[in-house]
């Protein structure tokens, strides 16, 4: 039966193996695997994320006002084309973005001339529908203008979107395997893994099931940082993890490190970036509950509110700070980072003192 605050252990799945018997944990590790991971999930058509939805919403609207303005002199007549511009444009970029979105993965595996022919051949059929639409009013302005024309404006626009697009995706590669990277680095630290080590030397003789329990768990936390998991995962997998790390972590300090979980379980099917949680737990115990001689504490919850998964990770603060409480802020920057690149402007990442704790805040969307 596990003790109050102790996880209960899900049945682990059988590792492979080389012929010597020892697991082959280091098959999928490196830099290159990390690359070539990234660069499948990053798509020169990936128009899915809200943030990409409106930049391109407001550049295309942004150039039709422009584009009114040199044929129009008075304000009146300016507003007045302006709407009749927007009632084209705004259907045809959503159009255009819900289809390229729907296609990312077939058309990111055409040639590069292919793809800038289907994407201005799709602009220009966005625009036609568009222009349709704007048609079945009779307006006049529709009378007085040929198709080919917003057709041809379709185009070109649908071709810079396009180009920022590819731009995003290439830019974007590096920054995900550079994160990667620097997520490797920085996750099982070498003092906490020669800790836990000694702790689970400590237990093998006086109490032989605690210390295997102590090793299964360093165990997982080894594979999930050194075996390429995917571009995401649930947040449930991430809060497991976190359940390992603190317990082993509880095992070390004993009555020092108090855990506290309130965990919502529909918010466990929100997709977030691999090894988000650990090390913000990690923080909360190295620089909040360690430095500290009477110890302390460390909530995790969760919530699902307003379509979205809320996470925050919070822990008492030492009574009187040190040098050894200040940190670099390296693995704050590295998680906002990493979400960033996941989810955009639909992210929401918080961090500081809060009176004598210190929280950090995570709102991602669930889709």
């Amino acid at each position: 039966m596990p003790t109050p605050g102790t996880p209960a252990r899900k049945a682990r799945p059988t590792q492979p193996t080389s012929q010597f018997g020892a697991t082959t944990i280091f098959d999928h590790v490196g830099g290159a695997a990390a690359a070539s991971q990234a660069a499948a999930a990053l798509s020169p058509f990936d128009a899915c994320q809200v943030g990409v939805v409106l930049r391109a919403v407001l550049f295309v609207h942004a150039v039709v006002a422009v584009a009114i303005s040199f044929v129009v002199a008075d304000l009146g007549g300016w507003l007045l084309g302006f709407a009749y511009g927007a009632g084209v444009a705004l259907p045809a970029t959503l159009a255009w973005l819900v289809v390229a979105c729907a296609l990312k993965k077939p058309l990111a595996r055409l040639s590069e001339p292919l793809q800038w022919l289907v994407a201005a051949g799709l602009g220009a059929l966005c625009a036609a529908y568009g222009w349709w639409q704007v048609g079945l009013l009779e307006l006049p302005l529709t009378q007085q203008v040929t198709q080919i024309a917003p057709m041809l404006a379709g185009a070109g626009l649908a071709a810079a979107l396009f180009y920022a697009l590819r731009l995003r995706s290439r830019s974007e590669l590096p920054a995900v395997t550079q994160a990667r990277l620097n997520e490797l680095q920085s996750r099982i630290r070498p003092h906490f893994l020669f800790n836990t080590l000694n702790t689970a030397i400590a237990l093998v003789r006086i109490d032989p099931a605690r210390a295997e329990s102590v090793l299964e768990d360093l165990s997982e936390l080894f594979r999930v940082a050194l075996i390429e998991s995917g571009s995401s995962v649930t947040l449930a997998e991430e809060v497991d993890l976190a359940q390992r790390y603190l317990a082993i972590e509880q095992i070390r300090f004993g009555t020092r490190l108090q855990v506290i979980w309130e965990l919502d379980a529909t918010a466990g099917k929100a997709r977030v970036p691999p090894l988000l949680l650990q090390p913000l737990v990690e923080n909360a115990v190295r620089h909040g509950v360690e430095p500290s001689p009477e110890g302390g504490w460390v909530r995790v919850r969760t919530t699902l509110r307003r379509g979205q998964a809320i996470v925050s990770v919070t822990n008492s603060m030492p009574s009187a700070p040190g040098p050894s409480t200040a940190g670099h802020g390296i693995a704050l920057r590295n998680v906002k980072e990493r979400l960033r690149l996941m989810h955009d402007v639909t992210v929401h990442f918080a961090a500081g003192p809060e009176r004598d704790t210190w929280r950090v805040q995570i709102a991602v969307p669930v889709e």
